[in-house]
């Protein structure tokens, strides 16, 4: 696990997992460059997800680091929006993104379907989660959908999400 500077993450520190061993490959045949990008000075390999190890050693992934939003200087991970937005009664499924903002540089933006019958409002679900993670985490815009584009394994295609919603992106507070 490393942290943002490349150094190893504490106990229950968020960081980049990387890994090394006989079964990983060594590097991308005649891209050198992206090799380089790739793997640390001394031979692990980037995964791109970011997790955390608690204090009895088992990894847990909290995120993807292309997913990582950066808001006003703050590392925000969408996983951990979803799973508390997930939580409220009212939510089928729930996706974030990150979309600029004017003073945030970024900011959260939530995409929520609502169950059958169930109803919440836009303010309803902000303080939901402002009751249930950091301030800096609540979404600046909740976008209620019908449904969402999904992989054929059943994932949530959030890159068709963020070319739909990002006209309406950019100045939520």
């Amino acid at each position: 696990m490393l942290d943002e500077a490349g150094n190893q993450a504490g106990v229950d520190m968020d960081g980049e997992v990387v890994i090394r061993g006989d079964c990983v490959m060594e590097g991308y045949l005649g891209l050198p460059e992206e090799t380089r990008r790739t793997f640390t000075g001394n031979g692990f390999l980037r995964t791109g997800d970011i997790g955390r190890i608690d204090a009895d050693g088992f990894l847990k992934i909290t995120g993807r680091k292309k997913e990582m939003i950066i808001s006003a200087g703050e590392n925000i991970f969408p996983r951990e929006i979803e799973a508390v937005l997930a939580r409220h009664p009212a939510v089928s499924e729930a996706a974030v993104i990150g979309v600029p903002h004017r003073m945030r540089g970024e900011a959260p933006k939530a995409f929520v379907i609502l169950r059958e019958g169930a109803s919440a409002t836009e303010g309803e679900l902000k303080e939901f989660c402002a009751r249930n993670m950091a301030r800096f985490k609540v979404p600046a815009e909740i976008e209620f959908r019908t449904s969402f584009p999904h992989s054929p394994t059943g994932k949530i295609l959030k890159q068709h999400l963020a070319n739909k919603g990002a006209a309406k992106a950019g100045g939520a507070s």
